[in-house]
């Protein structure tokens, strides 16, 4: 698990990242600032984040208002799981449909800003060949900063 869950951070970030399952079990401690996840069973990929990104997190798995404090920075370097991904769209989505712009992207970073207008000029749709909004004019925008190229996608269940 140690090993999937450091698989999203850059090489200089591995060695202080704190590592913790998805139930908030600390498997290793670290001292960096960033917490290191292994892949959600068959829905996304490894990931690392920053304590803002963790803040995040909660708020999203919860359902419940977020605004950044700060600037924060997550890597899902290994990229999204084959069966994963996320609609671009719908911050609860859990499969793609015809309708909610479904993408599995492959090795990115995250990032998110205190002022959701700062986002304004950026591209919200994975059709670019750069940086995006995901999940615009919600609480969870951020943007997408793909960093290799992106795997196939999923098709749309009938």
């Amino acid at each position: 698990m140690i090993e999937a869950a450091l698989s999203a951070a850059l090489p200089q970030l591995r060695d202080g990242a704190t590592v913790s399952d998805l139930e908030g079990n600390v498997l290793r401690e670290g001292d960096n600032g960033y917490t290191c996840f292994p892949p959600p069973s068959e829905i996304a990929g490894a990931m690392c984040m920053d304590g803002e990104w963790l803040r995040w997190m909660d708020a999203w798995m919860n359902g419940t208002p977020f605004t950044a404090n700060s600037v924060g920075i997550a890597y899902m370097l290994a990229g999204d799981s084959p069966q994963g991904g996320a609609s671009n769209i719908d911050p609860a989505a859990q499969e793609p449909t015809a309708d909610n712009d479904w993408v599995v992207e492959g090795p990115h970073l995250m990032v998110i800003v205190p002022n959701a207008e700062d986002l304004a000029s950026l591209p919200k749709t994975p059709q670019v060949a750069g940086p995006y909004v995901m999940w615009a004019d919600t609480p969870y925008a951020h943007v997408m900063v793909p960093v290799d190229a992106r795997g196939p996608q999923r098709e749309v269940p009938e």
